[in-house]
């Protein structure tokens, strides 16, 4: 097993410090890289009630701003992140242009493969923490590393963000 205690000190200590969620989601994106990696790494929030979700972090902000909202869509991905609150894994192009419109932008930063984690807190989803790479790259050791190192970080994270 790998150790990754230096990274999650160093999370520890950016997140003990962070005001707000860009700074709370950098220090999450910092770990992400340090741990498992992420080519694009975006956080988006959700709105049940209102049926958006809101972009609230991103690592590409010319591709990916964090303006505006999009609605909720009723879909596959939907139901398996939002109603089963599992992971989202595709590992091809084909694969996320089944569920996401934009794959030809996806596609074209050289991003090919996605996992999708849900946040959820008092047992609401809160949002997302999308981490894109190269196609094939999510395998499910990584997705493991995700589920080991990273869901209790993107719990705080998201906590912090919200104060």
């Amino acid at each position: 097993m790998t150790d990754y205690s230096q990274a999650i000190a160093a999370f520890d200590a950016a997140i003990a410090k962070a005001k707000g969620a860009d700074e709370a989601f950098a220090a999450l994106q910092a770990l992400t890289e340090a741990t498992v990696g992420t080519k694009l790494f975006t956080y988006m929030t959700v709105d049940m009630q209102a049926e958006v979700a809101r972009r609230a972090y991103t690592s590409d902000p010319k591709n990916y701003p964090t303006s505006g909202t999009k609605p909720i869509r009723y879909d596959s991905w939907f139901d398996i992140v939002h109603k089963e609150r599992r992971y989202f894994v595709a590992n091809t192009i084909a694969d996320i242009a089944k569920v996401f419109p934009d794959y030809e932008l996806i596609d074209s930063l050289g991003c090919q493969s996605v996992v999708n984690m849900p946040v959820v807190l008092g047992g609401e989803l809160v949002g997302t923490v999308n981490m894109l790479d190269v196609d094939g790259y999510y395998t499910p050791e990584r997705v493991q590393i995700i589920r080991d190192v990273l869901a209790i970080p993107a719990k705080l994270a998201a906590l912090v963000a919200a104060k």
